[in-house]
């Protein structure tokens, strides 16, 4: 039998709590947002800092490449997600971040969501 100590979440590392598909997510919102938040969040224990940095900037530049109507379901899912943190009473770092996570991207709170 493997040891269960070999499956814990290392001390240091950002993870966010799982997000049940029945909030109709898109998986790739859903990716895109742990992924950004364990390469940014964790320690350099975790992760080679500048790896990760050049990693979530790649990401964050593609995401600028979002409008229309992408950019709208993309908003509409990231309100999903706070009310469902929010609910479930994630830690506040975690609220947090979901709430600046476009405009960490560089995406303004004006941008075109009208067409695609």
């Amino acid at each position: 039998m493997a040891d269960d100590s070999e499956d814990e979440i290392p001390e240091g590392a950002a993870v966010f709590p799982p997000i049940p598909p029945e909030l109709g997510i898109h998986p790739m919102t859903l990716g895109v947002l742990h992924a950004m938040v364990f390469l940014a969040g964790s320690k350099a224990e975790i992760v080679q800092e500048a790896a990760a940095e050049e990693a979530v900037e790649m990401m964050a530049e593609y995401m600028r490449r979002l409008n229309g109507r992408r950019l709208k379901e993309v908003r509409e899912d990231i309100d999903c997600v706070i009310r469902y943190a929010r609910q479930q009473k994630w830690p506040k770092q975690f609220i947090r971040a979901l709430q600046s996570f476009l405009f960490d991207c560089g995406i303004d709170g004006d941008k075109n969501v009208d067409g695609d």
